[in-house]
């Protein structure tokens, strides 16, 4: 895939000037929700073109490198219908050196009888955002006078406004039963928590979610106990603002020791200080540690040092030392740490003060100074007595948190009020209508079931989740899809495939686009997939990622190797997580036990930081995974056609327990080119349950026995 084009660097620093304007301090609010693009891929038609290259059509394609132009001739238009009737709220023109100094825009509701929105006689060219009002179907952009000897030229026509026939939604309302709120003069505390511990501790696949919210404040002689489908979050603007003098613990009891399945809850924002001077988090996959603060240590293991494979900490400041013990792996980011003991196979930082030393393979530390990308996930917090979401900045090479030292976070806050709070029997007609309408959506604790997928078209929108919020397609729909626009922000919710076979869960942006966001990039984080385990579950692919410069920042891709509705064709899903975009960066990905491939990379210049792999257990022979001439398929393929590619800190681990003689030619597969390269990469065969020949093609050594003993790399090539 050739290398695609990038702004200017006046363009560049322009985007870099207006983003800095926008950004704002807390306790400001942002303007009203952005409108929705509506002319994206519209049928436009026009009064003549230049050539066959410049059509009508690549005015309204989503694409700044393609144009519509005019014959050298006055006058000139183009016009989009909008396959609706629509109240318009802006028109963007992105003009060729080819513009207009004199036009309008103009509105009609049958194609034919028009009237003007906006005139100019000193259209200045390059990117004009225009403001206007009115109800229509079609759009036209009028051309009276030629600011150049050529003649009108728009590499983009973009439409926003709002459509729908139906009430007004409301933003804001209450959060539900199952949003626990505390202030530190509620009573019972201990005991409302004590009460959905013993419901949510060994409910794997159960259907209860909760949320805890507390209150900026102190709270004294707490142990809030985390179970499935819980989360724990601070109401302030920073986690020292909500102080529990206590524990958040995390521990195994439930599973006789083992840590393994402790999946699918979190803490955030919050400053603890434990009781005997460490907190424990014995978590595995899908249980973030986000913008914490601990006040001691923080101990990874579960009581009694038993197994563990997680986990995810961001953004947090950990005073005293991070004990891993047990944990087969691990991923820090932009975090403080007063030290860390310990290693079992992969554990990897990147912008984290305080990590130990690169050591891979002996100790198996993967250190990075920075984080090259990263944005915070979305928060929400109380100003005083107003619920807002906090939506931090984007940073480039971070290191440390993104909180303390006496500087206010840098981002923007939106008011509950501009959110669709989502409850559980709302349909997706009605959330699209909500996205529609110019909300942003903040689901809270439940099970969702939708029969049409939810499409998030709208730049910027926020999509939060609470208490780990479900969504299920019934009949074989991708449950959400986001448009080719910037900034939209995925956060806090599971993604749980339906019986019919869907053919992804979530899209990120359309296949084929070529537009460029990386001044607003969408981030993914903390959004978790699953087919079967709750039941039976099938997907073609898990995530698919179209849209370019997309950060997937923490997300577990997994077919479910146990629990209800699991076999080698009953879950089936071929694919977890496959990225088409370019400048794609993933921070904390794990995708596990998917038919074929778990992670397929297309796209130019992509980069992990930190994978995490099983391959299927339940494959029934060597035939089922036979992939051609190779033997099984690689947990990580990036495509012979890619030029440029870069990962750090990678693990993949079979178990083939249905049939032990498998052999897996390699953990991961990548084209031999300068420009593609890997840093401490590692296979392990779990008590010698198939074995691994190769690391990377056919390079590294073969595992071997029964004593799971990692075949390491530093380097490839």
């Amino acid at each position: 895939m050739p290398p695609r084009p990038r702004p200017s660097l006046a363009a560049a620093l322009a985007a870099a000037l207006v983003a800095a304007l926008l950004v704002l301090l807390p306790g400001s609010t942002t303007a009203q929700a952005a409108p929705v693009l509506l002319s994206q891929g519209r049928p436009a038609t026009a009064s003549s073109t230049e050539g066959a290259g410049t059509p009508a059509s690549a005015a309204v394609d989503g694409d700044n490198g393609t144009r519509w132009s005019s014959q050298f001739a006055d006058p000139q238009w183009i016009q989009v219908d909008l396959g609706a009737t629509a109240r318009l709220s802006q028109v963007v023109l992105r003009w060729e050196t080819a513009h207009a100094r004199a036009y309008r825009i103009e509105l009609s509701t049958d194609g034919s009888n028009w009237t003007t929105a906006h005139s100019t006689t000193a259209g200045t060219g390059g990117v004009q955002t225009l403001d206007i009002t009115g109800t229509a179907r079609h759009v036209r952009v009028y051309g009276t006078e030629r600011a150049t000897a050529w003649g009108y030229s728009l590499w983009e026509f973009q439409v926003y406004g709002t459509t729908g026939t139906g009430p007004t939604l409301p933003g804001g309302g209450d959060l539900g039963p199952n949003v626990i709120v505390f202030d530190p003069s509620t009573p019972g505390i201990q005991a409302r928590l004590d009460q959905v511990f013993q419901q949510q501790e060994s409910a794997q696949f159960g259907t209860g979610r909760y949320q805890f919210l507390f209150k900026p404040g102190t709270y004294n002689g707490l142990n809030a106990q985390i179970g499935f489908y819980t989360s724990i979050s601070g109401l302030g603007l920073s986690p020292d603002d909500t102080t529990i003098n206590g524990d958040v613990t995390v521990d195994a009891g439930w599973f006789n020791g083992n840590a393994t399945q402790n999946f699918w809850r979190s803490a955030e924002n919050l400053a603890l200080n434990p009781v005997n001077g460490t907190d424990r988090w014995a978590v595995s996959q899908a249980a973030p540690f986000r913008r914490m603060h601990v006040k001691g240590g923080l101990n990874l293991a579960p009581n009694g040092y038993g197994w563990a494979s997680g986990g995810y900490i961001a953004d947090s400041k950990i005073d005293g030392q991070v004990g891993n013990y047990s944990q087969q792996q691990w991923y820090t980011r932009d975090s403080s740490i007063g030290g860390w003991s310990n290693g079992v196979w992969n554990q990897v930082f990147s912008g984290t003060q305080g990590a130990p030393a690169q050591g891979f393979p002996n100790p198996p530390y993967t250190t990075l100074d920075t984080t090259p990308v990263s944005r915070e996930k979305p928060f929400l917090y109380l100003d005083g007595s107003e619920y807002k979401v906090f939506v931090p900045a984007k940073r480039v090479n971070a290191r440390g948190t993104s909180w303390g030292n006496g500087t206010a976070p840098q981002g923007s806050s939106i008011p509950l009020s501009q959110f669709y709070v989502v409850r559980p029997g709302a349909s997706a007609a009605t959330i699209n209508q909500a996205v529609t309408q110019g909300l942003h959506l903040l689901f809270t604790p439940g099970v969702y079931h939708v029969d049409r997928t939810i499409q998030v078209n709208r730049p910027g929108t926020v999509v939060l989740g609470l208490g780990l919020a479900t969504i299920v397609p019934d009949n074989g729909v991708t449950a959400m899809k986001v448009g080719d626009v910037d900034g939209v922000r995925l956060a806090g919710f599971l993604i749980d495939a339906g019986p019919v076979n869907s053919p992804s869960l979530l899209e990120i942006g359309p296949a084929g686009t070529t537009t460029d966001h990386a001044a607003d990039p969408t981030t993914v984080q903390d959004v978790f997939i699953r087919v079967g385990g709750a039941g039976p579950g099938r997907a073609t692919v898990g995530m698919v990622v179209n849209n370019h410069d997309t950060i997937v920042d923490h997300t577990w891709i997994w077919r479910a190797d146990h629990g209800d509705g699991v076999g080698w064709e009953t879950n089936r899903s071929d694919y977890g997580f496959r990225v088409n975009g370019d400048d794609v960066l993933a921070t904390g990905l794990f995708v596990e036990h998917f038919n074929k491939y778990d992670v397929q990379w297309n796209g130019e210049r992509g980069r992990t930081i930190f994978f995490q792999n099983e391959k299927a257990y339940d494959a029934p022979n060597q035939a089922a995974i036979q992939n051609g001439s190779i033997k099984g398929y690689a947990a990580y393929q990036v495509a012979d056609s890619v030029d440029v590619h870069e990962g750090w800190g990678l693990g993949s681990y079979c178990y083939y327990n249905v049939d032990p003689t498998i052999r897996q030619e390699h953990g991961f597969q990548a084209p031999v080119k300068p420009g593609v390269r890997f840093h401490d990469l590692l296979v392990v065969s779990l008590g010698g349950n198939g074995q691994y020949e190769h690391v990377i093609n056919g390079t590294g050594a073969p595992t071997s026995g029964t004593s799971t003993v990692p075949s390491m790399i530093v380097s490839f090539p």
